[in-house]
């Protein structure tokens, strides 16, 4: 009967201790669990805001540029095409027309070109100093051709089939000057930004 007792004592004594056992092994699986999906948080939070940091916000207002580049040469046909017939006393009204056309397209480049963003490109304010310059001074050269195609439809504004030149050729053609001065200053720092970021280069007379 002893024996019983102290084989009964030994078989109670190993069920408690795996009892005891199992259950802190259970709570060691959770914690391992926890700790993982702890550790895989932060990493994904990382992940994400190094993916944030990855775009490059200088490329991004380049190509906002290079889209407004593109508009930017719409005009100049129309415009070669206008002071070439006002040289020859054609098609007046038409050139006249086309070129006020021209010269509001080209203010219209201005008010865009203050719309974007570019602070973060490199020598931004002379960029933008010298497009606006350009366009501006090829508006003013427009309305100064437009003008002379009035005076080229007054008595005596026409010889030989040749325009005469009035004052307001001279204003068009000193204007014309400024804007190309200033678009060959444009293109150059345009160009360098466009080279490194694998956008679209332009010479001064596409701009």
């Amino acid at each position: 009967m002893i024996g019983a007792v102290v084989v009964g004592c030994a078989v109670l004594g190993l069920g408690a201790s795996a009892l005891m056992f199992g259950g802190s092994g259970g709570d060691d699986g959770q914690g391992a669990s926890a700790s993982v999906a702890a550790a895989a948080s932060p990493a994904t939070g990382a992940a994400g805001e190094a993916g944030e940091a990855g775009e490059d916000p200088v490329r991004a207002q380049a190509a906002e540029l290079d889209k407004l580049l593109a508009d930017s040469n719409d005009s100049r046909a129309a415009v070669i095409r206008s002071v070439e017939s006002i040289k020859i006393c054609e098609n007046l009204d038409q050139a006249a027309a086309d070129l006020r056309g021209a010269a509001e397209q080209r203010r219209g480049l201005v008010t865009r070109l203050q719309e974007l963003s570019v602070d973060e490109l490199p020598d931004h304010q002379a960029l933008t100093a010298s497009l606006k310059k350009a366009w501006e001074a090829s508006a003013s050269a427009d309305d100064h051709y437009a003008a002379w195609a009035g005076q080229v439809k007054e008595k005596k504004g026409c010889k030989g089939g040749e325009a005469r030149s009035t004052g307001q050729t001279a204003q068009a053609n000193a204007q014309s000057g400024v804007a190309t001065k200033a678009k060959r200053e444009a293109a150059a720092l345009w160009n360098r930004i466009a080279a490194k970021h694998e956008l679209t280069e332009r010479s001064a007379e596409q701009l």
